[in-house]
């Protein structure tokens, strides 16, 4: 990926190394796995932390901190132009619709970190919380997504941001909060069944992103587009749920299988269009 010539957004936010107060989620091997296959990728993780202090405001864009391990500064650069494209992508799309976009602030943090959907671990993942509007992400993730769920590369680590984006997106075009209103009456399997939606249109949206990127800033290289539908692949339901307890659920599905997830980000990829990713207008998931 192309990413080195690009610009630095200026709404990442630096908090590794600063300590967490009060009850935190995550951190046991029951909660590290229900949080890999609730979670992982997801949208508001307030479901299981069941908390929702408010926000605490600390300085956007803070200079490096000092002991931080070899190669995070550069990760933090990449994550910031990647960021960056996706402003650049959905503010463009957003102008063309006749919209404003509102841009989102990405979080790093390191072990634990607070935002207004709760307290949570890196066990839980990168997450977005629309009640701030913040996307957090504990950098060793990208660690475990190339050594753990055998996804690596940087364009994979790319549709990472550009899936939680992606949730923005949801948020800002109410979509999100209908969705939630509708899972309030719904059984569970209905609920989850909504979630699978969600999840599968933020993957289109981190498609329409890379088509709009590439389009304009050719920043694709040979390989990346295999390695973000790998990655959309290694952390679909069934994939998790099988390796977590040797078999599949898919009532349980909260995000979509694997074929699910790297389809609909090669829909939105290949068409780049907002029309083609109403995945609650699809008879077919």
């Amino acid at each position: 990926m192309r990413w080195q010539l690009g610009r630095r957004s200026s709404n990442v936010e630096d908090q590794r190394g600063i300590p967490v107060s009060g009850p935190v989620i995550g951190g046991g091997i029951g909660t590290i796995l229900l949080a890999v296959v609730v979670t992982l990728l997801g949208g508001d993780p307030s479901i299981l932390f069941q908390q929702g202090p408010a926000p605490v405001d600390r300085p956007a864009a803070q200079a490096p901190r000092s002991g931080q391990a070899p190669g995070q500064d550069e990760m933090k650069e990449f994550v910031s132009a990647v960021l960056a494209d996706t402003e650049d992508t959905w503010s463009e799309v957003f102008r063309q619709n006749g919209a404003t976009y509102v841009e989102p602030k990405l979080v790093l943090f390191s072990g634990a970190v607070q935002s207004a959907c709760g307290n949570a671990r890196s066990a839980v993942g990168p997450f977005y919380c629309p009640r701030d509007q913040k996307v957090y992400i504990d950098l060793s993730f990208y660690r475990d997504l190339r050594n753990r769920f055998n996804a690596p590369g940087d364009f994979a680590q790319a549709y990472v941001i550009a899936h939680e984006v992606g949730h923005h997106v949801q948020n800002l075009l109410g979509i999100s909060s209908k969705v939630q209103s509708l899972q309030a009456r719904s059984s569970r399997t209905e609920a989850n069944q909504l979630s699978v939606r969600l999840e599968l249109q933020a993957d289109c949206f981190a498609g329409i992103w890379a088509n709009r990127a590439q389009r304009s800033r050719q920043i694709l290289e040979q390989g990346d587009l295999e390695e973000a539908l790998n990655a959309a692949s290694s952390i679909g339901d069934d994939r998790l749920q099988e390796q977590a307890r040797g078999y599949a659920v898919p009532e349980s599905f909260t995000h979509g299988s694997s074929e699910q997830r790297a389809r609909w980000f090669k829909r939105g990829f290949e068409t780049g269009n907002l029309d083609q990713c109403n995945t609650f207008a699809s008879r077919n998931l």
